[in-house]
């Protein structure tokens, strides 16, 4: 799971401007928001890049807390 959605929505950011810095559809962005599917490692950097944000703060953990 990513939380893509979420830093969009606290940068303000809309997923068609997103889409157009990344050369993807804005289809494929919003597969991501929406968690259908799941971004490449390397676009996953670009996304973080675009962002300014680290990578890790794009990533859910799958740990669980104990």
């Amino acid at each position: 799971m990513n939380r893509i959605k979420k830093i969009l929505k606290e940068k303000g950011i809309k997923q068609i401007w997103l889409a157009n810095q990344l050369g993807k559809s804005y289809n494929m962005i919003n597969s991501y928001v929406q968690n259908r599917r799941q971004p490449s490692l390397e676009d996953l950097y670009r996304i973080a890049e675009i962002l300014d944000v680290d990578i890790k703060e794009l990533l859910e953990s799958n740990k669980k807390e104990e």
